[in-house]
C-alpha cells in the first residue's frame, strides 16, 4: 500500500484531525500501478495505459509546469487525454503546461474532455474577469499560493504582490475539443472510463469510474473539507445532487477513490463510510432547511436554527476549514426560494447609508455605535458587533477612528472563525480599514 494510502486509512480509522491531508508538495505518488497522483494545489491524477497517460485535471497555471515535471519522473509516455473534472481554475489552468510539453517533445497535442457546460463556464469568466479577482481577493485574503519547497507537507499562503496584474482568466486556457453530456465512456489503450456529469459544487462537473482499477475519480465532489456547496462569493451550488452523486459513487463499489483535493482512499468498506457521511450531511442541511422553508420560516430565522452537530464537523473529512454548513444553508435558500429572505424591509430597502446615518443618530452619534461594538465584541458577540461598527462606517466613511476599531474587529473575529471563506473575507475588510485609518 502506497504512503498516501497508508496515510488515509490512519486518518479515517482513528479519527487523527492532526495530520494534513490537504497537501501541496508537487510531488508524485504512485497509488496502485499504473496510476500516480501529483499532489498540487489541486491535484492531478494520472494512469497510465498502452496508448499513453489519461490525465484527470492538470492543476493551477502557476503550478502546471511542477506537475508536469512530477509526471515526466514517472513516465516518458505521452499524455493521451486529459479529462477537465469542472471548469475551476485550479484544475485547468494547468493545461497550457500539458500541451506545452507535448509540443516539446513533438508529439501531438492531447485531446481535452469536459462537460458541455465547462465553455459557457470559461465565458463567464472572461466577462467577469476584474470581478472574479476581486472576490477571489476576499476569498483568499489578499494571499495567493506558494507551494512547499521541502516536499513533505502541504504549501503556504503569502501576500500577493500584485494580484490584479495578471487577471483571472489565464490567457493560455486550454479549453476542450471534447464536450460530454450526461454521461459517457471511452476507451484508452485497453482501459475503459465512464464518465459521469454530476452537478455539485458546479454545473459542469464530471467524475470518473475506472473499472478496470475498481477506482473513482471525484473530483471535487469530495475535498476533505465540508463540501465546498455554500461559497458565499461564487455562483449556485447544488447540495442535494451533490449527495446524490456520491450515492452513485458507492454503487459502484468502488475500492479506490481518488479525489482532486486531499488524500487517496482504500478499502470498500473505509470509502463507503466516508461517502456516505458527507452524502448524509448534504442531505440533512437540504431537508432541515427546506423543511423549515416549508413552514414559512424566514432565512435569518433558518441561518439560526439549522445547525450540523459538532460531532460531524470534528471528522477529518469534513471539517468547515474551507466553506461551512451555515453558507450551504444559505445556498439551499436560494436554491429553493430566491433572494428575498423573508423580511419585508429589506424587499426594496433604504440605501445602506440613509439606514446607517439614522441609527447613527439614534444611538448619539457613530462613536457610540463603536464603543457598543467593542463591549459586544469582548463577550464574544461578534455578530452583532461587525452589524453596529458596519453602521458606524457607513455613516462616516471617513472616520479614521471607526476605521481603526473596524479594523480590530474584523482581525478579531477572523481568528475566531475556522473556513477560509469566513476568514478570508473578515481579513479583508480589516485591512480595508487599517489602510483607511493610516490614510493621510
Amino acid at each position: 500500500m502506497s504512503e498516501l494510502l497508508e496515510l488515509s486509512a490512519r486518518i479515517i480509522d482513528t479519527g487523527d484531525r492532526d495530520e494534513p491531508v490537504n497537501r501541496v508538495t508537487q510531488k508524485l505518488t504512485e497509488i496502485v500501478e499504473d496510476v500516480a497522483m501529483v499532489e498540487s494545489f489541486s491535484h492531478c491524477v494520472a494512469l497510465r495505459t498502452d496508448e499513453g497517460l489519461v490525465l484527470f485535471d492538470a492543476s493551477s497555471s502557476s503550478s502546471g509546469t511542477e506537475v508536469v515535471a512530477a509526471l515526466r519522473e514517472w513516465s516518458d509516455d505521452p499524455v493521451h487525454t486529459v479529462v477537465y473534472t469542472h471548469g475551476h481554475l485550479d484544475h485547468v489552468g494547468g493545461g497550457a503546461a500539458v500541451r506545452a510539453d507535448a509540443e516539446r517533445r513533438g508529439e501531438q497535442a492531447p485531446r481535452v474532455i469536459a462537460h458541455e457546460n465547462a465553455p459557457k463556464r470559461f465565458d463567464r469568466y472572461a466577462e467577469t474577469d476584474p470581478y472574479n479577482v476581486l472576490i477571489n481577493l476576499r476569498q483568499f485574503g489578499w494571499l495567493v499560493e506558494k507551494p512547499a519547497t521541502d516536499g513533505t507537507g502541504a504549501g503556504e499562503l503569502r501576500p500577493s504582490a500584485n494580484p490584479l496584474e495578471r487577471g483571472w482568466l489565464p490567457k493560455d486556457l486550454v479549453r476542450p475539443d471534447v464536450l460530454v453530456g450526461d454521461s459517457h465512456t471511452l476507451s484508452v489503450g485497453g482501459l475503459d472510463i465512464e464518465l459521469n456529469h454530476a452537478k455539485g459544487e458546479t454545473d459542469d462537473h464530471l467524475w470518473a469510474w475506472i473499472p478496470g482499477k475498481r477506482a473513482i475519480c471525484t473530483g471535487d465532489l469530495l475535498i476533505w473539507n465540508f463540501p465546498n456547496a455554500g461559497n458565499p462569493q461564487k455562483v449556485q451550488r447544488y447540495p442535494c445532487e451533490w449527495a446524490q452523486a456520491l450515492r452513485a459513487m458507492l454503487e459502484k463499489e468502488p475500492e479506490l477513490v481518488l479525489p482532486a483535493h486531499g488524500l487517496p482512499i482504500a478499502g470498500r468498506e473505509r470509502i463507503r463510510t466516508v461517502l456516505t457521511e458527507v452524502a448524509e450531511v448534504l442531505e440533512y442541511l437540504v431537508r432541515e432547511t427546506v423543511t423549515l422553508m416549508n413552514q414559512g420560516a424566514s432565512l435569518n430565522t433558518i441561518l439560526h436554527t439549522v445547525t450540523v452537530p459538532e460531532a460531524t464537523l470534528a471528522k477529518p473529512y469534513l471539517r468547515p476549514l474551507y466553506d461551512e454548513p451555515e453558507f450551504v444553508v444559505r445556498n439551499i435558500w436560494r436554491l429553493y426560494g430566491g433572494w428575498y429572505d423573508g423580511n419585508p424591509a429589506r424587499l426594496k430597502p433604504a440605501t445602506d447609508t440613509a439606514v446607517a446615518t439614522e441609527v447613527a443618530a439614534l444611538a448619539g452619534g457613530g462613536g457610540e455605535l463603536v464603543r457598543r461594538a467593542e463591549e459586544l465584541a469582548a463577550t464574544g458577540d461578534f455578530r452583532l458587533a461587525c452589524q453596529l461598527v458596519e453602521w458606524a462606517a457607513d455613516a462616516d466613511p471617513d472616520n479614521r477612528e471607526v476605521h481603526r476599531a473596524r479594523a480590530a474587529l474584523y482581525t478579531a473575529r477572523g481568528e475566531t472563525e475556522t473556513s477560509l471563506m469566513a476568514k478570508g473575507i473578515f481579513t479583508y475588510e480589516a485591512r480595508r480599514s487599517a489602510a483607511s485609518s493610516a490614510a493621510s
